[in-house]
């Protein structure tokens, strides 16, 4: 997730690209290269690949921006992790409403060719439904939440939202900016902190993604 960037103005930006391959309409690759987790089967197995291992990474980024955790766990070499992905079977957790459910079941299909892959598809989804993607594209679209901070830079629009900073009391920016860059305990908020307890544990709808 280090390569997701936020703008100034709240909208995505994806970097690291050092590691990228073009490919022309109908064109194939064959290497096993990139962030593993994010790695489609066809990817895994040494292809041959298209566009369409692109969008598998995209459902794998997008279930991961929604539940803070990747679908499979990294494994220490693509053998493991394929056999990981191939028998893994995917379970959403039942707060996913029917519209991420169905965007993802498309996204995370483990049959390439049954894959949603087009922007066109991906558009008319209904979790996308009522969302202009050429104001998103253009970055026209306000972004709440920055729009929130600007307006109360003190951050009393966090606690109108209900948020609670009581994890950052501790937090010392002095500290982060000027001490040396070598390995650091976490801060007992952080170290203790139960974060299992903010995710959705109750799993309930096992969805077919071959």
């Amino acid at each position: 997730m280090e390569n997701i960037l936020l703008s100034d103005q709240g909208h995505l930006r994806l970097s690291d690209f050092g590691l990228a391959q073009r490919l022309k309409r109908g064109g194939r690759a064959f290497t096993i290269c990139g962030t593993i987790q994010y790695m489609a089967p066809e990817v895994l197995s040494g292809g041959p690949y298209n566009h369409a291992a692109d969008w598998w990474s995209f459902g794998v980024m997008l279930f991961s921006l929604v539940t803070g955790k990747f679908p499979v766990p990294a494994e220490p070499d693509h053998i493991i992790m394929l056999k990981k992905v191939k028998d893994f079977p995917y379970i959403l957790p039942e707060t996913f409403s029917s519209a991420l459910i169905s965007l993802l079941t498309e996204l995370l299909c483990k049959t390439p060719v049954n894959r949603l892959r087009n922007l066109e598809c991906l558009k008319m989804q209904a979790f996308f439904r009522g969302t202009s993607f050429d104001s998103l594209i253009l970055q026209k679209t306000p972004v709440k939440v920055i729009l929130e901070l600007r307006t109360h830079p003190d951050w009393p629009a966090k606690a109108l939202r209900g948020l609670s900073l009581d994890i950052f009391d501790d937090f010392d920016c002095d500290k982060i900016f000027h001490s040396p860059s070598t390995p650091t305990e976490l801060s007992p908020t952080l170290a203790t902190m139960d974060l299992a307890t903010k995710q959705t544990t109750a799993l309930s709808e096992e969805v077919n993604w071959k």
